[in-house]
């Protein structure tokens, strides 16, 4: 191998075998102990690679269990045209799941940011939604969503179970362009227990998504979404300037 440090031999060799489909997901990848056989080296030099594997979201170990591999990343090809939750879910053949853990209406006096972003008065109201969404059963994004309820003035929450865009095309608001940032930030206790995870770090993107109504592009919606970074990835595609 071309690796010239042994636990990168034992990484490089996992990685090939669940390229070439021999390990597929979810399946149980060969213990340290039958690794060191394999390889002659030392239980250190193997859990190191392993070690590696896990903090690169390619293996999941668990204690007294053995180590796994993990499904693949949600990845977005092009973070230029925006897709819905649900609509990343279908790329990869997951079925998408919501749980809504709050849902309230606040004014503006209560969340100033919130209604500079969105342009509203202060006794404007504010729908805030935070639901805990899902691939084919299992947690990847915490979404803490602000719409704007001069655009939206009621929201029929048994519908926040579902894909919440759905729900908005079938009352005609069709949003149709926004603006994006992405930073890593630190779990709460609270995300690490609805994630299921440890102290990762979580892949954040907030959103702010306008609708047309007449002539004007108007603000209908500020979202903030923390994913588990192992299950979730961007990629955008760019050309470089002459």
């Amino acid at each position: 191998m071309a690796s010239t440090q042994k636990y990168e031999q034992v990484s490089e060799y996992i990685i090939t075998e669940i390229h070439n489909g021999n390990f597929k997901t979810g399946d149980r990848i060969p213990t340290e102990e039958e690794l060191c056989k394999k390889f002659g080296f030392s239980r250190m030099t193997v859990n190191k690679a392993l070690v590696q594997l896990s903090d690169g979201g390619i293996i999941k170990r668990i204690q007294g269990s053995g180590s796994y591999v993990c499904e693949k990343k949600v990845v977005l090809k092009n973070a230029v045209k925006m897709l819905s939750f649900t609509e990343d879910m279908q790329k990869i053949g997951k079925k998408a799941g919501s749980i809504l853990i709050s849902y309230e209406v606040k004014k503006g006096s209560e969340l100033p940011a919130i209604a500079e972003k969105l342009k509203l008065n202060p006794n404007d109201l504010i729908h805030y939604i935070v639901r805990l969404r899902s691939g084919n059963n299992e947690p990847i994004a915490i979404t803490y969503t602000y719409v704007s309820a001069s655009i939206i003035a009621a929201i029929d929450v048994q519908q926040l179970n579902h894909s919440f865009y759905d729900y908005l095309r079938k009352n005609n608001i069709i949003p149709v362009c926004g603006s994006l940032e992405l930073s890593a930030k630190m779990p709460t206790a609270e995300q690490q227990k609805l994630l299921n995870i440890s102290h990762q770090a979580l892949l954040c993107s907030t959103s702010i998504a306008y609708a047309k109504q007449g002539n004007k592009l108007l603000p209908f919606e500020y979202a903030e979404t923390c994913y588990n970074s192992a299950l979730y990835t961007y990629t955008v595609d760019f050309n470089l300037g002459s």
